[in-house]
């Protein structure tokens, strides 16, 4: 894995974009978020847990002790681990709707963080996932462990007409294990109430946008638990969610940046394809956060991130930019140290699918789909939030692109790219005059071009030149847009045959003959 990892970043490294950065703009100092952990969590003693089915059984003798002989209290789920043994397996037990943790949920954690390795397996290998499946669950030739009999109330319909109070039954069960003090503060007044799920609201401040008030974090998934009992939804537009299930102790919550849209951001330990972030233990009535430019750099950059992605995937749409979405499961890394991004479309089989990359990886290939990046995002001297929007936005017109030309196109971009890397001693785009050089060109006038537009659409002031100082000159589709050729119109053309600056020329005024002494006039203008 590890010499997997070195020879897929000296890849990216040769197929990155250069991104012209924009001064940091600090306008607001909040304070939140700056004590989250974001390295690998601590775990403490084990606990007892609440939920094992003989301890539901005691709690409920407590409550209602002349009862407690006539109610069935059997196992419901199975509190389990798997140990994977490809990322195939990973997947398979995801497609199952399981929710997997990478860690036991029975330990107490003495330091908060994103992920966890078991010491006790290889650093190179998939480590335990822990997860509550189904008693019936059908096991297979997974490889796993049963931990716990449980038993969660919500799963057994015989509850329903009980007339039992349930969230009192849990609450003692807490007790009786020694974990009174993880039960939350929040109780219900009626039973009606017992009803109300953990509900709030993920937010996130740009400063430069809807005057600097706190805007939604879209579509991310929020997860919460309390040892077995789980619940997860997703984020809305705006930023806020509700869960499904009600908690008598404290959740703890999380961001997973898998977004409903389609596309993931990161990976934790490269084995999970989806960066997660931790936010703690909180009331059972919900958590509400907001992050700010000043809050930890890594919650903030995946925010901003999945936001500018979010906000890219809705406006494809026909009602407003009319271009073709990025295509799905698209898989998006930051990183912090880089000063360039790149759109290799790796996870896509764009590269891997080369004939001499293929036989120079062999084995590595299906790993290299499977966890690689479809866009990298170089970060290093992009700090506040709108010069990280303008760069994730550069990448995904290039996405938009690649999903209307397919892998060929793209190897011969990407080829390209690498030649000048290399023969130009570390300039991305070359000067131009290297065979492939039209795939680049028409590639980047367009990303460049984009990435223009919706920046002005959402700071406003004048529109920004990025990239007009490259040889391909992305000011000619910036002229033809103010001479009324719009962007869809522009993307439309972008095909397989459309790989020149002449052959874009040529494809517009047939597309647009009426309009093809505009079109000529713009691009005579900027010819050698």
């Amino acid at each position: 894995m590890k010499r997997y990892l070195t020879l897929l970043l000296l890849t990216l490294l040769c197929i990155a974009c250069e991104q012209n950065g924009l001064d940091p703009n600090n306008s607001i100092n909040y304070d939140f978020g700056k004590n989250l952990e974001h390295g690998e969590l601590v775990l403490g003693a084990q606990l007892d847990n609440p939920y094992k089915t003989e301890n539901i059984q005691r709690a409920l003798a407590k409550v209602y002790p002349t009862k407690a002989g006539r109610v069935d209290i059997s196992t419901t789920n199975f509190y389990v681990r798997f140990l994977p043994r490809n990322e195939e397996e990973y997947q398979t037990l995801l497609a199952m709707g399981l929710e997997l943790l990478d860690h036991p949920m029975d330990f107490e954690i003495v330091k908060e963080g994103d992920y966890y390795h078991d010491p006790a397996i290889n650093e190179e290998d998939f480590t335990w996932q822990y997860a509550v499946v189904p008693k019936n669950f059908v096991f297979g030739d997974f490889r796993y462990e049963i931990l716990d009999e449980c038993y969660l109330a919500e799963n057994d319909p015989s509850t329903k007409s009980s007339g039992l109070d349930w969230a009192e039954i849990e609450r003692q069960a807490y007790i009786l294990t020694g974990n009174e003090d993880k039960l939350s503060e929040y109780i219900p007044m009626t039973r009606a109430a017992e009803k109300e799920c953990p509900s709030g609201r993920i937010s996130i401040v740009d400063p430069d946008y809807a005057g600097g008030k706190p805007i939604g974090v879209a579509g991310v998934k929020i997860s919460c638990n309390s040892f077995v009992r789980f619940a997860s939804c997703y984020t809305d537009r705006d930023g806020y969610y509700t869960m499904s299930k009600s908690f008598s102790a404290k959740p703890r919550y999380r961001i997973i940046f898998q977004n409903e849209l389609g596309f993931s951001i990161g990976v934790n330990l490269i084995v999970i394809p989806a960066s997660i972030s931790t936010l703690g233990k909180a009331e059972a009535s919900g958590l509400n956060y907001t992050i700010t430019e000043d809050s930890e750099d890594k919650l903030f950059r995946r925010c901003v991130t999945n936001n500018a992605a979010y906000d890219y995937y809705t406006r494809c749409q026909a009602e407003d930019m009319n271009i073709l979405t990025p295509p799905k499961d698209l898989r998006i890394w930051i990183f912090p140290s880089l000063d360039c991004s790149s759109s290799a479309m790796l996870h896509h089989g764009a590269i891997v699918d080369m004939i001499n990359f293929t036989e120079f990886l062999k084995a590595f290939s299906a790993i290299v789909k499977f966890f690689a990046p479809d866009l990298t995002v170089g970060l290093a001297d992009k700090k506040d939030y709108k010069s990280i929007y303008s760069t994730v936005c550069h990448e995904l017109a290039h996405a938009s692109h690649y999903a209307q030309v397919g892998n060929k196109y793209w190897n011969n971009y990407i080829e390209y790219i690498i030649s000048s890397y290399v023969t130009s001693m570390g300039t991305v785009y070359g000067d131009g005059s290297g065979a492939n050089a039209g795939y680049c060109a028409v590639g980047e006038m367009w990303a460049y071009y984009l990435e223009s537009l919706i920046f002005k659409e959402r700071y406003g002031g004048t529109l920004p030149t990025f990239g007009n100082s490259f040889w391909f000159h992305p000011q000619i589709l910036r002229l033809l847009d103010e001479r009324g050729i719009k962007r869809n119109e522009i993307f439309s053309v972008l095909r397989t045959e459309v790989n020149s600056v002449e052959s874009l020329r040529n494809a517009l005024i047939t597309a647009y003959p009426q309009k093809a002494r505009v079109i000529e006039q713009v691009f005579s203008r900027y010819s050698e």
